[in-house]
């Protein structure tokens, strides 16, 4: 069983968050918190390749399962990425069925894809796991993101695509394609999330979103959302900052008297 569908064997709903921070270290204690997965984002943070290897090495002490982010469904891009060892991808912006296949095909060795082969890197473990262009097709899940109205139009269809893993809704862009940018807790985008559940569970397909706090996590496992995100390490780094700081500043008694 590919480690994607590994995370739901526990029967509760996975929770994890996204890595920005591009820091090994953050992403080996966020694997220690306790998390189930975390997307590691290339899209928007300044992750490279070198620095996804280092991430992925990091994460090897855990259980918390790593999903890559690719910067664009690109077939190059795709292929470097599972050259390093990425195993779970995560694939922005897909519109269509017909991209959804072209993500699928690109992670996919040949005759079932378009995936270039090297037999020496940590993909394969260097050389050392037997028969790896066998059974490498057999090991990577993909994951699509449903980003604007095209896409929500014909979920059922990304979701029929022979490969397609899991779909993955992105509450911040399908909020400003619906001409409501950044308000992800407004009515109209609560209910095309909820709406987008159902359909998922009557494909039979599985979906997962993120949101930035913990009632909005709560409210998609309501809806029917099978691996719920909690904000980012950055986020929530930032938040337990500033909420200390505005505490402490609220309390702080007044200095009198002259110097």
């Amino acid at each position: 069983m590919k480690p994607f569908h590994q995370m739901f064997d526990s029967g509760a709903v996975p929770l994890g968050t996204w890595i920005m921070s591009a820091s090994h270290l953050i992403t080996e204690a966020t694997g220690h918190a306790g998390f189930d997965w975390a997307v590691l984002d290339m899209e928007h943070t300044p992750i490279d390749l070198s620095t996804l290897v280092h991430l992925l090495q990091a994460n090897l002490g855990s259980t918390m399962l790593p999903i890559v982010r690719v910067p664009w469904n690109d077939t190059v891009t795709i292929k470097r990425v599972l050259d390093v060892g990425a195993l779970n991808l995560l694939v922005p912006f897909v519109q269509n069925a017909d991209e959804a296949a072209a993500a699928v095909a690109a992670t996919r060795y040949p005759p079932e894809g378009v995936r270039g082969m090297a037999a020496m890197g940590r993909a394969s473990k260097f050389g050392t796991v037997p028969n790896h262009f066998a059974h490498a097709n057999t090991q990577v899940s993909v994951i699509v993101q449903i980003e604007s109205t095209t896409a929500l139009d014909n979920l059922e269809a990304i979701a029929a695509v022979p490969g397609v893993d899991a779909l993955f809704l992105g509450p911040g862009d399908l909020s400003g394609a619906m001409g409501l940018p950044g308000q992800v807790g407004h009515p109209r985008v609560a209910e095309a999330m909820a709406d987008a559940a159902r359909r998922a569970k009557a494909a039979g397909v599985r979906i997962g979103t993120v949101m930035g706090a913990v009632d909005q996590v709560a409210q998609c496992r309501e809806m029917g959302y099978d691996f719920v995100g909690l904000a980012s390490d950055l986020g929530l780094y930032m938040r337990a900052c500033t909420g200390a700081l505005k505490q402490l500043r609220d309390s702080a008694p007044k200095i009198e008297g002259n110097y």
